[in-house]
């Protein structure tokens, strides 16, 4: 989903045909037709920094996969977090330490699970039935919101989470169908639906994992919860993926499990983003430059931090 597409009004949200996929898709034909060559399941081991002799002047000349292949260049551009790129890729020991002060000051703490569901049918909400069976109405097309109409019911959650250390009992659940308005996405009849939820820890305080029945046991809890605002909903699911903060983490390189590369808190914003020292996607590595969440303008469907970085780059 993104904001502020030009077939849409300022402000509001569109999906892309084809699911999200279809936006990495994009960039990658529009890459390739500029002469890009890009390399699959090939993960970068090191982000090669030398320090030049007599100034002491740190430059990057390339990063060096896992298989010890060297791709040799005088620029290196990150879209990992900031932590992975400065406390994992480049060698410990040669940043300075003021700067990684800032680094491994950023907050990553997520109170996000992910749950990817596949639907057979549409959900009948009891606060807008369905006009008919199967068929979705406009309220489909949105974004739905449970579990949150006070902040009584918000701070509870949170409460769960963080005071607690243990998943929300009625968890905040934000829900969208993207099905309903691409066909591609589904078989005929079918739906997915994205649920965004909180508040889920880290860490749990409970004694117990995120084991797969862990994961299992907060999706019924989930499930349970849209259960009562359209029953009959737990029978149309055929099948979910639950990813909470740890495998967000392993699954997608995201420190913490946070999608936003570091909390957008204030004190993590413009100026800050990620260091005080260089908000401006630069490091203290000459050609290495950050262009992804964890730079300025930081997370969400936009490309913004992409863009601007390319253009610092394109400046020097």
């Amino acid at each position: 989903m993104g904001g502020n597409i030009d077939v849409c009004g300022p402000g509001e949200w569109a999906y892309p045909h084809g699911g999200m996929g279809a936006v990495t898709q994009a960039m990658a034909a529009a890459a390739m037709e500029a002469g890009v060559d890009i390399c699959l399941n090939t993960a970068v081991s090191e982000i090669v920094v030398d320090k030049l002799p007599g100034s002491g002047v740190l430059s990057t000349r390339g990063v060096k996969l896992d298989n010890d292949d060297m791709v040799s260049s005088k620029c290196v551009l990150s879209n990992a977090t900031a932590h992975v790129t400065f406390n994992q890729l480049v060698p410990q020991g040669v940043l300075p330490d003021d700067f990684m002060a800032d680094i491994n000051g950023v907050d990553y703490t997520s109170p996000v699970t992910k749950i990817s569901v596949a639907l057979s049918g549409v959900p009948d909400f009891l606060s807008a039935p369905n006009a008919a069976p199967g068929v979705p109405g406009l309220h489909h097309r949105c974004t739905i919101h449970i579990n949150c109409e006070s902040m009584q019911q918000v701070h509870a959650a949170y409460t769960d989470a963080v005071s607690r250390g243990v998943p929300s009992q009625r968890p905040v659940i934000e829900m969208c169908m993207p099905s309903v308005l691409d066909d591609s996405l589904a078989p005929d009849g079918c739906h997915v639906m994205s649920l965004f939820t909180q508040y889920t820890p880290y860490t749990r305080t409970d004694g117990v994992d995120w084991t797969e029945q862990a994961r299992q046991d907060y999706a019924e809890t989930v499930f349970q919860c849209i259960e009562e605002y359209a029953p009959g909903f737990r029978s149309l699911v055929v099948g979910y993926e639950c990813l909470p903060p740890p495998v967000l983490e392993k699954v997608f390189g995201l420190t913490g499990g946070n999608i936003f590369h570091g909390a957008m808190s204030l004190d993590q914003l413009y100026w800050t983003r990620p260091s005080r020292q260089f908000p401006d996607y630069r490091s203290p590595v000459s050609g290495l430059f950050l262009c992804g969440s964890s730079a300025h303008p930081g997370g969400g469907v936009m490309g913004a931090p992409g863009y601007n970085a390319a253009n610092v780059v394109l400046s020097c």
